[in-house]
């Protein structure tokens, strides 16, 4: 476990597996953390394979620090990324991915292509409705709490209380900001995720898709996933006509299987079944 301030934020990373291996770069999603069940175990499988795997804590994740800085929360992530990637200089670099972890992975590959030598994504997030409850839990649920009383209420919104319980500067930074600045912050972050004919990932331009020259490997969206839509991943295929698509190693309904898990209380969340991805992404990237 180490750490590094990043564009002024503080973030949490691990490399698992040899010096000197191929290096990739692993992102979950939503806001989970680096050890989610899941996640840690498909590094080490990665690692037993002949990888060497950086795993993140994205900002607000995990134990890196809370910001609200960034036009998007999705391209504060993304700048971060690029810029830890540059800074452990580990390029050249895999990326993988899923849900928000393949969002950023695209959108981190967009801005340093010269280092990305593949690029592994699965759950991309997207569809109308999908895009509209990322917009409603991560933004309008805190904005709404906070309309009707304080800064403190923000603290317990389900999207904040996970950071707030393992680190005591998300609790600090929240509680130190400025209400109507905060509410107008959700207000911008929200609409990065309204539903556009452009693209169908929020923040990848067509011409982001364009930079996008390096290998890369799509496992196709669930049909009854409405977070993660079949026509969102088809799309992404389109937008990069070289990339090859396949499905999943999992159940095609794992992330509604997975939420419905941790919902009821069980650790076995949303990516248990990752692990089994690693014999497509080692034979992908080797």
């Amino acid at each position: 476990m180490a750490r590094k301030k990043i564009n002024g934020i503080g973030i949490e990373y691990e490399l698992v597996g040899d010096a000197g291996a191929p290096v990739v770069a692993l992102t979950p999603g939503g806001r989970y953390s680096k050890d989610e069940p899941g996640v840690p175990e498909l590094a080490r499988e990665l690692a037993a394979g002949g990888k060497r795997v950086l795993l993140w804590d994205r900002p607000n994740c995990g134990l890196s620090d809370v910001s609200l800085e960034g036009e998007t929360e999705s391209t504060m992530h993304a700048d971060v990324f690029a810029q830890l990637i540059r800074e452990l200089d580990l390029g050249p670099i895999a990326l993988a991915g899923g849900s928000a972890g393949s969002r950023i992975s695209l959108l981190t590959a967009a801005r340093i292509p010269e280092r990305v030598t593949h690029l592994v994504i699965w759950w991309i997030s997207g569809g109308p409705i999908g895009l509209m409850q990322l917009a409603s839990y991560y933004c309008g649920d805190p904005a709404g709490r906070l309309s009707r009383g304080t800064m403190e209420d923000v603290l317990a919104a389900p999207c904040w209380a996970e950071q707030v319980r393992r680190n005591p500067q998300a609790r600090e930074y929240l509680l130190a900001q400025d209400p109507d600045a905060f509410i107008a912050k959700m207000q911008q972050w929200a609409l990065a995720y309204a539903p556009t004919k452009e693209s169908p990932v929020p923040g990848m331009t067509p011409e982001f898709f364009a930079t996008l020259k390096m290998p890369v490997l799509i496992m196709r969206n669930g049909r009854k996933d409405l977070a993660h839509t079949r026509a969102t991943s088809d799309l992404v295929h389109e937008l990069i006509p070289h990339s090859k698509m396949i499905d999943p190693p999992w159940d095609e309904d794992e992330w509604n299987l997975g939420t419905k898990r941790r919902a009821a209380g069980k650790q076995a969340g949303p990516f248990v079944s990752w692990p089994k991805a690693a014999p497509i992404i080692l034979d992908f990237t080797k």
